[in-house]
Order: C-alpha cells, then sequence, then structure tokens
C-alpha cells in the first residue's frame, strides 16, 4: 500500500504541499493538462516549479502567477465548478472535500451558512489550484492513505481581507480541532487555513507514522525563510508494511459515587464534543457498599489536560488517573455512495488494502428513515446492502 508522510516540521500550506508533490515527481506538464480540466481559462494563470533554498536546504518552490483577475467565489461556486468539471471522480472526491473543510470552518468562524461562505484569499484562484493540484499529484502517485505529524501553532498576527488577524487564524484554529499541535517554533504563520483542510480532510493519522519503508522524499519550500528553521514541508512517500496500523493515546480514569446521575449525560456529550476519542461509565460497588460508576475516557495526548479538567469541572470527582496506551486500529474512510434510497454517506473499513465492512452513518439513516417514512432498521439493511463491494 502507497501511503505518505506528511513531516510538518516548519509547518504546511497549499503551495507547499504540491511542491512537495512535484518534488517527488509529479510533472508540471501532467498538472497543466489537468488543471485545465477546471471552467478557468489556462491563459488566466500559469504555473512553475523551480528548484530554490532554504536555510541551504534545496527544496522545489511551486507558483502560481494570476495573470487575470478573477472574481471572488462562494463555496457553492467552488464545489459546483470542481463537480461539474471533467476531473476523474477521485480527484472531485479529494478537492471537494478539502474545499468543505474549509468552508466548514469558515462558516463557523463568521457565522454564515455553508453556502455563503465567500472565501477571499482560500477561494482565489492560486488557491483553487492548490487544493485541486493537490488531488491530482495524490492520484498521479496512486497515493492510498496520508498521515502526519504534530503541527506547529506559530505566533504573531497575520493581514488577511478581514484584517490583521492572530496566528493561527481563526479559520485555521477551527481546522486544528482533534490534531496534534505543539509550540515549539517562534513567530509567523507556520499553518495556513489550505495547509490544515488538506490535512485534516484526507489524513488516516497523526503523530508518529505507521510503520512502512520510505523509497521516495520530497521538500515543498514556503515563501518566507524563517530564522529558525527550514521553512520546508517534507513528505516521504512509502509503502506500508502489512501490520495493523496504531498510534499512542492517553486513558483517564477516575471513580464517583456521590453525584447526580443525570449529569452524565451531559459529561459524556461535552467530552466527545471537545475531542474525545470516546467516552464511557461501567458500574462499580465501592467503599461503603455504595454502588458507583467508573468514568473512563480516550483521548489523543493533545486533550489529555483539558478532558481532565472537563471532568473535574463537571463532576464531584476529585483526581484523575492517567496513563499512556497504544492501539491498533483498523483503517477507517467516510466515502458518499449511489443507492436506490439516494446518495448515501457510509463508514468504509479496512484492513489494509482489503474491504472488511461498511458501516451506514446513523445520521444519515435517521435522515432518510424520517424522510421517507421508513423503519430505521430497513434503511440500515438496504445501504449495507446496496454499498457492500468486496
Amino acid at each position: 500500500m502507497k501511503i505518505l508522510y506528511f513531516d510538518c516540521y516548519a509547518g504546511i500550506s497549499g503551495d507547499m504541499t504540491v511542491g512537495a508533490l512535484l518534488d517527488l515527481g509529479v510533472p508540471l506538464s501532467f498538472l497543466k493538462e489537468e488543471l485545465a480540466h477546471l471552467p478557468i481559462p489556462p491563459a488566466d494563470y500559469a504555473l512553475s516549479a523551480e528548484e530554490t533554498f532554504r536555510r541551504s536546504i534545496r527544496a522545489t518552490k511551486f507558483g502560481v502567477q494570476v495573470i487575470k483577475d478573477q472574481p471572488h467565489r462562494h463555496y457553492s461556486d467552488i464545489a459546483g465548478m470542481i463537480e461539474g468539471s471533467a476531473l476523474t471522480d477521485e480527484v472531485k472526491l479529494k478537492a471537494g472535500r478539502i474545499f468543505r473543510r474549509l468552508a466548514e470552518a469558515e462558516a463557523k468562524v463568521h457565522g454564515v451558512e455553508l453556502s455563503r461562505v465567500h472565501f477571499h484569499e482560500v477561494g482565489a484562484l492560486d488557491s483553487i489550484i492548490d487544493i485541486v493540484g493537490t488531488a491530482l499529484c495524490l492520484q498521479y502517485l496512486g497515493i492510498e492513505e496520508l498521515y502526519a505529524s504534530a503541527l506547529p501553532l506559530g505566533s504573531g498576527y497575520v493581514e488577511t481581507a478581514h484584517g490583521r488577524l492572530p496566528v493561527p487564524a481563526p479559520a485555521t484554529a477551527e481546522l486544528l480541532r482533534g490534531l496534534p499541535v505543539h509550540a515549539e517554533l517562534g513567530a509567523g504563520e507556520r499553518v495556513t487555513p489550505t495547509g490544515a483542510a488538506i490535512l485534516a480532510a484526507l489524513c488516516s493519522g497523526f503523530g508518529a507514522p505507521p510503520p512502512f519503508t520510505v523509497t521516495e522524499v520530497g521538500s515543498g519550500a514556503g515563501d518566507r525563510d524563517f530564522p529558525d528553521t527550514p521553512n520546508i514541508l517534507r513528505i516521504m512517500l512509502g509503502e506500508k508494511t502489512a501490520s495493523l496500523p496504531g498510534d499512542e493515546i492517553r486513558v483517564m480514569e477516575s471513580h464517583i459515587d456521590d453525584m447526580n446521575p443525570e449529569i452524565l449525560g451531559f459529561l459524556m456529550e461535552r467530552l466527545l464534543a471537545a475531542g474525545a476519542l470516546d467516552v464511557a461509565f461501567s458500574p462499580l460497588q465501592m467503599k461503603k457498599n455504595r454502588p458507583g460508576l467508573r468514568i473512563t475516557i480516550l483521548s489523543s495526548p493533545a486533550l489529555q489536560d483539558t478532558l481532565a479538567r472537563m471532568l473535574l469541572t463537571e463532576t464531584s470527582a476529585i483526581g484523575v488517573r492517567h496513563y499512556p496506551a497504544t492501539r491498533m486500529k483498523l483503517h477507517r474512510a467516510l466515502e458518499e455512495r449511489d443507492t436506490s434510497l439516494g446518495r448515501v454517506q457510509v463508514k468504509v473499513i479496512r484492513d489494509d488494502a482489503n474491504l472488511v465492512r461498511i458501516a451506514p452513518e446513523f445520521e444519515e439513516c435517521r435522515r432518510i428513515a424520517e424522510a421517507k417514512g421508513m423503519p430505521l432498521q430497513d434503511v440500515y439493511r438496504i445501504i449495507e446492502r446496496e454499498t457492500w463491494k468486496p
């Protein structure tokens, strides 16, 4: 299985991503030919890929020169542009997924409906090319899974169409929810909204890479030359080994025997909304023969303190046990499939390249059941039968 590992030691942006993928061997001529399938005249822009250096380290700098002024576009315009193009379904799916994550973040930050999100910089021609170009390069390389390291937060301010904003920019911060970050680098915008959206939309895991054999290394240069580290995104191409993927998590536990049980449901909702991987309640017989319960939280290492404080704030607990753990897991991905009930989103679960099962998403099934007046279990059965393709 071909995979990519994004080593984001200096950060990530859209142009850095395309530059690193071109450095891995994707021809610029391929990118130009395929991007011509978009309903944007190729005469409106020019693409370049040049060797450059960041603090004496070689990398490829990808550039987009806008020759003709472009209109500002809403999310609905961009989504329609991609869907109505002659690009392959794989490219449409990946590029569409990235733009949707961007739109969802912008919609939340600005308090507008998804379809009315006005992208400004993100919707500019160079960003459209960065995102669709990334999807095209992944198709060319035959990539099946993406993984990435923790991301540097950066600091300071950035000038945008909305004025001076803090780093990370609001949309970037929203896209970083649930992703591991660190503050080991100095000032400057290290992760752009486009870069964060690419990883949030397409990555199967973050942190340490799964076991794999490195076959090629590509380096993409950013615009700026930071004083603390080469401003380069390094992407490693390789073949994944046969072992199941895994990652490191944190397990937190606390025993409670003196709290109103009505609060527990609210606590679970808050923990999950804050990024907990899982929350469970187990019955216990505690001291003085009191019935009680064990609250168990699974978390990424980055969210351990946040979730532990939430547990201590929302319950009568006065302490939390925590310890590191590793887990092995099957690969899961959300995909859209056509069925007799319409286009639905399902969870596709694989063991490496082998399809294990397809699990319909509950919210999708409930929506269809309510809209069509059908029993929920019938909706499940139809979707499972019609989307299973071993």
